[in-house]
C-alpha cells in the first residue's frame, strides 16, 4: 500500500479511481484531440510543436513520448499542480462528491495532512470575509460605490467574487483569532504579517478592493487588492505561498478556459480592472498576469487551452508598453512555438476605458488587425527612426537581436524578407547583420533531461514481455512457471516484471498509484500505451523467441570461452567465464 493510504483509505482511493475520468480531467488544461482508441494533445510538461502527449481511456493511463512523462489521474494531478498524494486524491474526491473521514484519523496524521489544503481551506474563509464586507457591511457601501461607478457590473461582482477590505490594521487577525485559526497558518497564507518589535499579526490587505485570484479547480489560491484613492502601492498581490505562484498563475483562467478552448483564441492583459471589463463585454477568453512578465509556464497552460494552432493576443495601452512586452516575450513564444500577436489601443486608454467609451466591437477589429509580434516590432521600429539612410541602419540595429532570438530556421528567414522588403534593403544584408548578433539567453522551456527511457530502451525483447505482462495479464503464470523473468539483463524491466507479477492482475492504472519510483511509473506508461492485439498464440510465440535468444546467447558465450581457450587468450577466456558466471548467477 502506498505510504498516502495512511490518510485515505484504501477502499476510498478505489472510488476514486473509479469515479475519475482521466481524459475528463487531462481535458481541463489540454486541449485532447480523439486518435484511434487513444487522445492526442500538446504536452503540458515541456514545449512541442506536433502532439507527443496520449491519452489512453481503456487503460486510464497517459504518456509523453516527447518528455516520457507518463501515470495515471493522480500522476498527472501531482505533476501538473505540484502537489501530493493525499492532495491530489482529496482534489478529485471533492470533484466526485466522495467523502473522505477525517474521523479515521489518529492526531497525529492529522498534523501530517497538507499545510497546502490547510492554506486553501483558511484563503477560501479570507475570501468569505471579504465577500460579506463589500456586500453586507456598512463599511463596504463606499467600496460597492467605486466599483459600480467604473462600470462594473453586480453579475460580474458576484462570477468573480469580488470583496472589501475594511479599514483598519487586524479586523481579519481579529476574524481568525476568533474562529481558533492558528496564527502560524495564516501567515503563511501571506494574509497577515507579524508586528515589528511587537508580538501580534497585522492584515495585508486594509482599504482596498479584493480580487480573489483562483486556480482552475476553483481553489482560492491568492488575493490582489487595490486602492479606491492616490496612495501607494495602487495594487498589492499575496506573496508566493504553498499555493500561489504568480509566474504560472494567471487571473481569470477559471472562468476563461471553456472560451478560450472554443475559440482557439485567449486575450492577455496586465490589470484586474482590464480583465473584468474583458468579461464584461463578452470577451471571456481573456485573462491576466499577475504583476509579472508572461512567462514560458504561461504560455504553456495556455496553449494547452487554445491548442497547437491556436493565438494569444497580448493588449496594451501604449506602443512603449507594447514594445517593451514584445521584446521580452520573443523568445519566450518562439520556444512555446506559439502564433502571438500585439494590441495596442489608441492614446490615452486601457482596456477597461477603451472598452466603457467604445464597445466590444471595435476592440475585436482592432484585435482581428493586429500584428504578430515581429511584425508589431518593425513597425514600430520604422515609426521611431524613419526611412532615412541613417535610420534604415538604426532600424536593421534595433531587429538584428530579436530576429537572432528566433530559432525557427523558416520563420526566421521569413521575417528577415519582411524587414527588408518593408525597409527596401537587399535581404543578405539583413541577414548578415541579424548572424553578427548574439542569439542572447534562450528563455524558453528547457528540453526534457534524458532518463532510463531514452538513453536505455532496455533490450527490445524484455520490453515486449513486459508490455505483453502488462496487457494481457493471463499470461503471468505462464511468465512465473518458465522463469522468464531470470533470463532478463536490464534489472529495472526486471524488477518491473516482478512487481507486476507480485501484484498479479492488477490494471496498470492501479500499478501506478501503488509504486513510487517514478522512472519505473514511466516506463510502465510507455509499454502499456500500446495498441498491440495480444492473444495466447501470439504470447506464447513471444515467449518462445525470447527463450530462445537467451540459449543461443549462452551458447555463443561458451563457444567464445572455447575458441579463446584454443588460441590460448587466457586473459579473455577468463573475462568471459566471470560474464558466464554473472549470467547464471543472475538466472539463479
Amino acid at each position: 500500500m502506498h505510504f498516502l493510504a495512511v490518510y485515505i483509505p484504501e477502499e476510498k482511493i478505489n472510488d476514486i479511481k473509479n469515479s475519475a475520468d482521466i481524459v475528463d480531467i487531462i481535458s481541463e488544461t489540454v486541449v485532447l484531440k480523439k486518435s484511434g482508441k487513444n487522445y492526442l494533445g500538446l504536452c503540458p510538461f515541456h514545449s512541442e510543436k506536433t502532439p507527443s502527449f496520449t491519452v489512453s481511456p481503456d487503460k486510464q493511463i497517459f504518456y509523453c513520448f516527447g518528455c516520457n512523462a507518463g501515470g495515471n489521474v493522480f500522476s498527472f494531478l501531482m505533476k501538473q499542480e505540484g502537489i501530493s498524494f493525499p492532495e491530489a486524491a482529496r482534489m478529485l474526491a471533492r470533484r466526485y462528491g466522495i467523502d473522505i473521514p477525517v474521523r479515521t484519523m489518529s492526531p497525529e496524521q492529522k498534523k501530517r495532512i497538507s499545510e497546502r489544503e490547510s492554506v486553501l481551506a483558511i484563503n477560501r474563509q479570507a475570501m468569505d470575509f471579504f465577500c460579506r464586507a463589500l456586500l453586507e457591511n456598512a463599511s463596504g457601501k463606499k467600496a460597492m460605490e467605486y466599483l459600480l461607478k467604473r462600470g462594473i457590473s453586480r453579475e460580474i461582482i458576484d462570477d468573480f467574487k469580488l470583496g472589501y477590505a475594511p479599514e483598519g490594521w487586524d479586523n481579519l487577525a481579529v476574524y481568525f483569532s476568533k474562529n481558533k485559526q492558528p496564527d502560524g497558518l495564516v501567515e503563511k497564507s501571506g494574509l497577515i504579517i507579524p508586528r515589528k518589535g511587537k508580538s501580534g499579526f497585522y492584515d495585508r490587505f486594509r482599504s482596498r478592493i479584493i480580487f480573489p485570484i483562483f486556480d482552475i479547480s476553483m481553489q482560492v489560491i491568492g488575493f490582489g487588492g487595490r486602492v479606491m484613492d492616490d496612495s501607494l502601492p495602487k495594487y498589492l498581490n499575496s506573496p508566493e505561498t504553498h499555493v500561489y505562484n504568480k509566474s504560472r498563475s494567471l487571473y481569470g483562467l477559471h472562468m476563461a478556459k471553456g472560451k478560450c478552448r472554443e475559440s482557439e483564441t485567449v486575450f492577455i492583459v496586465e490589470g484586474y480592472f482590464d480583465l473584468l471589463a474583458l468579461h464584461q463585454h463578452g470577451i471571456q477568453n481573456s485573462v491576466a498576469t499577475l504583476g509579472t512578465s508572461l512567462t514560458p509556464k504561461h504560455v504553456q497552460i495556455l496553449r494547452g487551452f487554445i491548442g497547437k494552432n491556436g493565438r494569444i493576443v497580448l493588449v496594451y495601452d501604449s506602443d512603449m508598453a507594447g514594445i517593451k512586452a514584445a521584446q521580452r516575450t520573443i523568445e519566450v513564444f518562439d520556444k512555446g512555438y506559439v502564433d502571438a500577436h500585439i494590441v495596442v489601443l489608441p492614446d490615452g486608454h486601457d482596456p477597461d476605458s477603451y472598452l466603457l467609451e467604445f464597445g466590444a466591437e471595435p476592440f475585436t477589429k482592432l484585435a482581428a488587425e493586429s500584428k504578430g509580434v515581429i511584425s508589431f516590432l518593425i513597425d514600430c521600429a520604422v515609426k521611431k527612426h524613419g526611412l532615412s539612410t541613417e535610420g534604415k541602419i538604426r532600424i536593421i540595429s534595433d531587429m538584428k537581436v530579436f530576429l537572432a532570438a528566433i530559432n525557427d530556421n523558416v520563420a526566421r528567414s521569413l521575417y528577415v524578407k519582411e524587414l527588408a522588403e518593408r525597409i527596401g534593403i537587399d535581404e543578405t544584408a539583413v541577414l548578415e547583420k541579424v548572424r553578427e548578433a548574439p542569439a542572447g539567453r534562450r528563455l524558453g522551456v528547457a528540453k526534457p533531461a534524458a532518463d532510463y527511457v531514452l538513453q536505455n530502451n532496455g533490450n527490445r525483447l524484455e520490453r515486449r514481455i513486459i508490455a505483453m505482462m502488462l496487457q494481457f495479464p493471463e499470461v503471468l503464470p505462464e511468465v512465473d512457471n518458465r522463469g522468464l523473468l531470470n533470463l532478463f539483463e536490464d534489472n529495472i524491466l526486471k524488477s518491473i516484471g516482478q512487481f507486476i507479477l507480485d501484484r498479479s492482475g492488477k490494471p496498470a492504472s492501479e500499478l501506478m498509484t501503488i509504486i513510487d519510483d517514478k522512472n519505473k511509473k514511466s516506463i510502465i506508461a510507455s509499454l502499456v500505451i500500446g495498441d498491440d492485439l495480444w492473444d495466447r498464440d501470439g504470447c506464447l510465440k513471444l515467449v518462445a523467441q525470447f527463450e530462445s535468444s537467451r540459449y543461443r546467447n549462452e551458447r555463443k558465450l561458451s563457444q567464445e570461452i572455447k575458441d579463446a581457450e584454443e588460441r590460448n587468450d587466457y586473459e579473455l577466456a577468463l573475462r568471459l567465464l566471470k560474464k558466464k558466471q554473472m549470467q547464471i548467477k543472475k538466472a539463479k
